[in-house]
C-alpha cells in the first residue's frame, strides 16, 4: 500500500489520517490552494499556504483553517508535511508527505512560469509524484508572459483608437490578478466583474498590493466605460451583463486559446494563451527534476501523459478524480483537441506500444532493462512546435478511447 491512497473521498494517508485536496468532508484536508475543486467546504480543519487563507476564507466562509509557511514543516501522527511553491496561482503549493524514508509529492495545480505573484515554481524530490496533467498535449507550449501581455496592451489600444471597451475573460482567482499587472501601463481605469472584486478585496485585506480597480455596478452610465477596460469571468460571457459595455471587443485569456479554432468557438474577438497551468514541457521538466520513479497523472490529458511516460521509462499510471471542474481551464467540451481535429504527438499513434498496465502495490521502482532515462529526449524545442504537425484528421484517427491504451482507475475505498 502506497503512502498516499486514492480513495471515494479524495487522496488519502492513511499513517497521518489526512485527506490532501478532499472532494468530500472530512476531519484533516490539506489544501493545495483555494479553487472550489480543490477547497471544498465541510471539513472540520484546514491546513494551507499562509497566503491560501484569506482565500478560504473567502471561498468557504467561517472554517478552522491553520497556515504555514514554504518550507516549513509539521507533523501529523508521525508524518512529515511540508509545502512548496505551486505557481498556479497566490497561495498555491505542492505538498510534500514523508513517512519512514519514503516521499510522496502532490502537485495540485501548476506551472512553471514565475508570474510575479505566486511564487517561483519549485521541483522537489520525492519517490512518487501525483501530478496534473491540463495542457498534457505536445501542441501546449506558452510564449514568455511578457510577450503575451504586450499582445493584450497592444490590443486594449486598438480598441481605444476604434472606441470600443476592451473585455478581458479570465478566471476570477488567479489569472484576473495576473492581468493587473499588465493593464495598468495602458490603461488607468479597470472596472471588474463582483467575482473579481471579492477576491481582490480579499488579497488586499491580506497585504497584497494591487492595483486600485472600480466595481461595475448597474448605476454607472454606459459611456463610463468607453475605451476602458473589464475584466469578467467567462461564465459572464454571453450574459445580459455584457450588454451595458456596447461597442466592445472580447479577448479570452485561456491557454485553449493556443488551439486553432477555439477563439472563433468562443464568438470572442481575441485569443490570449495566458494560463495558469504547466505545458507540455514544463509537465515533462517538472517530472523529471523530481527524480520520481513512479508518477501518478490526474485531471486533464492523463491517458496521453501517462502512456507518453511509460513509453518512456517513466513508470505511470492515470488517476481518475474529481479535479478540474471549476477552473476554466479544464477542458472544454467544444475543444478541437478533443474532437475531430485530434492535437496528437506523432509518437503517440496506433502502431505505438500498449502502455504498462500498472498497479500503484506492484510498480517496479526500476526504469525497463531497455529503456536508458530518456526524459532530456522528449523535451521538444520551441522552435519544433508547429501546430499543423499535431492535426490529425478524424477520418484518421478516432477520439474515443484508444483500444491498446489501459488507465489505471482507482477503487474507491470506504474512507
Amino acid at each position: 500500500m502506497g503512502l498516499i491512497e486514492f480513495t471515494n473521498k479524495g487522496l488519502y494517508c492513511a499513517p497521518g489520517d489526512f485527506y490532501i485536496d478532499p472532494w468530500a468532508a472530512v476531519e484533516r484536508a490539506v489544501i493545495t490552494h483555494a479553487h472550489s475543486d480543490h477547497a471544498r467546504w465541510g471539513s472540520a480543519s484546514y491546513l494551507c499556504h499562509t497566503d491560501c487563507k484569506p482565500l478560504l476564507y473567502l471561498r468557504l466562509g467561517d472554517v478552522n483553517v491553520q497556515s504555514m509557511e514554504w518550507e516549513d514543516s509539521t507533523y501529523l501522527n508521525g508524518v512529515k508535511i511540508s509545502l512548496h511553491p505551486a505557481g498556479h496561482m497566490i497561495g498555491s503549493s505542492q505538498i510534500r508527505v514523508e513517512y519512514k524514508g519514503e516521499v510522496w509529492v502532490v502537485s495540485g495545480d501548476y506551472k512553471t512560469e514565475d508570474d510575479g505573484l505566486s511564487g517561483k515554481f519549485e521541483p522537489v524530490r520525492c519517490n512518487t509524484f501525483i501530478t496534473e496533467s491540463t495542457f498534457g498535449l505536445p501542441i501546449y507550449h506558452w510564449k514568455p508572459q511578457h510577450e503575451i501581455f504586450q499582445n493584450i496592451q497592444d490590443w486594449i489600444n486598438s480598441n481605444r483608437e476604434l472606441g470600443k471597451t476592451s473585455v478581458l475573460l479570465a478566471y476570477s482567482l488567479g489569472k484576473a490578478q495576473r492581468l493587473l499587472q499588465c493593464i495598468p501601463a495602458v490603461c488607468s481605469d479597470i472596472y471588474v466583474h463582483g467575482a473579481i472584486w471579492n477576491s481582490h478585496l480579499a488579497l488586499q485585506q491580506a497585504g497584497w498590493a494591487l492595483p486600485d480597480v472600480k466595481r461595475v455596478t448597474p448605476d454607472l452610465p454606459k459611456e463610463t466605460y468607453t475605451g476602458k477596460v473589464i475584466i469578467a469571468p467567462p461564465s459572464a460571457d454571453g450574459t445580459p451583463w455584457m450588454k451595458r459595455f456596447r461597442p466592445h471587443a472580447v479577448g479570452v485569456c485561456s491557454g485553449w486559446m493556443q488551439v486553432r479554432g477555439n477563439v472563433r468557438r468562443r464568438n470572442a474577438d481575441a485569443g490570449f494563451a495566458l494560463s495558469d497551468h504547466a505545458d507540455w514541457n514544463g509537465l515533462l521538466e517538472s517530472i523529471k527534476a523530481t527524480g520520481a520513479e513512479k508518477v501518478f497523472v490526474t485531471h486533464g490529458f492523463q491517458s496521453v501523459l501517462s502512456r507518453y511516460l511509460n513509453e518512456y521509462g517513466i513508470e505511470a499510471a492515470e488517476v481518475k478524480t474529481e479535479y478540474g471542474k471549476e477552473d476554466d481551464e479544464n477542458i472544454p467540451a467544444n475543444d478541437e483537441a478533443t474532437e475531430g481535429n485530434l492535437l496528437h504527438d506523432n509518437s503517440l499513434t496506433d502502431d505505438s506500444p500498449a502502455q504498462h498496465n500498472i498497479n500503484p502495490d506492484s510498480m517496479d521502482n526500476k526504469r525497463p532493462d531497455d529503456k536508458e532515462p530518456i526524459m532530456d529526449r522528449i523535451i521538444l524545442p520551441a522552435d519544433e512546435y508547429n501546430e499543423e504537425d499535431f492535426i490529425v484528421d478524424n477520418d484518421r484517427l478516432s477520439t474515443g478511447e484508444d483500444n491498446d491504451t489501459k488507465s489505471f482507475e482507482t477503487k474507491p475505498k470506504d474512507r
